[in-house]
C-alpha cells in the first residue's frame, strides 16, 4: 500500500473468523475506505455487523484477514507502537484503586512522562473534558457519564491524532448520554482529533459525525456513505432543524430496506 494523505486509509479488508472450520463466520468482507484528518465518521449498523470488528482492525487488536490498513500513512501495528491513537471502549474499563487524575496519567507513566508532565497534562485533560476539581474522587465516587470523561481525557492525555471510539455512551440513560454527545462535540472542536466512532444510534450518529458509514448486515459490507451537512460546531438547537431529521429518516430507512433484504 502506498502512503497518502488520509488519517485512516482500509483497503480490500475481510475479516473471517475461524476460517477453514465449521463454525467460520465472515465478519467484514471487502472493506474499503478513507478517512482524512480531522474527521468525525461514524460506523452504524445492525448488531453484529462488523463495526466493533472494523474498529479493533484499526487499533491492531485485530489483524484483518485479507486487506491492509494505514494510520497516517503507517502500518497499523507502527502506529500502535508509536501512540498514534486512543481508543475509548463501552465501558470507562478505569482502575477503582486509583485516582481520576492517577487513571489518566497512566498512559503517560508507561510511556515514561516525568512526575511533573503527568500531573500538568492530567491537570489539562480533566480542564478539558470539565472534572476540574475531582483529581483526588475515585472512579466508585463518579457518575457513569463523569466516568467516561475520565476514560476520554486518558485516551487524550498522550495527544493521539486518533481517537477510536466504540460505543461509549451505549450504556448511559438518554439525558446523560444528549449530555456527553454535546462534551463530545465541544472536546472534537478544540482538540481537532480525528475521531472514528461506533454506535448503534442513528441521531447520535447524525448529531456528532461529519460522515456516516452504514454497513450491511454480517457479512458487514459499506452500503453507504452519508455527508452530515449540518452547521459546525454543533448546538443543541440542530436536533431540532428539519434537515437533522431528514437525514436521521434517511438513514434509518436504508437500514431498514438492509435489514429487510430490500438492498
Amino acid at each position: 500500500m502506498t502512503e497518502n494523505n488520509s488519517a485512516v486509509s482500509i483497503r480490500n479488508v475481510t475479516k473471517i473468523f475461524n476460517q477453514g472450520r465449521p463454525n467460520e463466520v465472515v465478519a467484514l468482507e471487502d472493506i474499503s475506505l478513507e478517512i482524512q484528518p480531522n474527521e468525525f465518521v461514524s460506523l452504524i449498523g445492525p448488531s453484529g455487523c462488523g463495526k466493533s470488528t472494523l474498529l479493533r482492525i484499526i487499533a491492531e487488536l485485530l489483524q484483518p484477514t485479507r486487506g491492509e490498513v494505514q494510520v497516517y500513512g503507517k502500518t497499523a501495528h507502527q502506529a500502535r507502537l508509536d501512540q498514534d491513537y486512543g481508543f475509548v471502549f463501552q465501558s470507562a474499563t478505569l482502575y477503582d484503586w486509583r485516582t481520576v487524575a492517577k487513571n489518566v496519567q497512566l498512559p503517560l507513566e508507561v510511556m515514561g512522562f516525568s512526575r511533573e508532565q503527568r500531573k500538568q497534562r492530567a491537570s489539562e485533560m480533566l480542564k478539558l473534558v470539565e472534572l476540574e476539581g475531582f483529581e483526588n474522587h475515585y472512579p466508585w465516587q463518579l457518575s457513569g457519564g463523569m466516568q467516561q470523561r475520565v476514560s476520554i481525557a486518558r485516551a487524550l492525555s498522550f495527544n493521539p491524532k486518533l481517537l477510536l471510539m466504540d460505543e461509549p455512551f451505549g450504556a448511559l440513560d438518554e439525558m446523560t448520554r444528549e449530555r456527553m454527545n454535546l462534551e463530545l462535540q465541544r472536546i472534537w472542536d478544540r482538540t481537532q482529533t480525528t475521531i472514528v466512532f461506533v454506535t448503534h444510534s442513528i441521531p447520535e450518529a447524525v448529531f456528532l459525525s461529519s460522515r456516516v458509514v452504514l454497513l450491511s448486515p454480517r457479512p458487514g459490507r459499506i452500503t453507504e456513505i452519508l455527508d452530515i451537512d449540518l452547521p459546525m460546531p454543533r448546538a443543541w438547537e440542530v436536533r431540532e432543524d428539519p434537515h437533522y431529521f431528514e437525514l436521521v429518516n434517511h438513514l434509518r430507512d436504508t437500514l431498514r430496506a438492509i435489514e429487510g433484504g430490500v438492498q
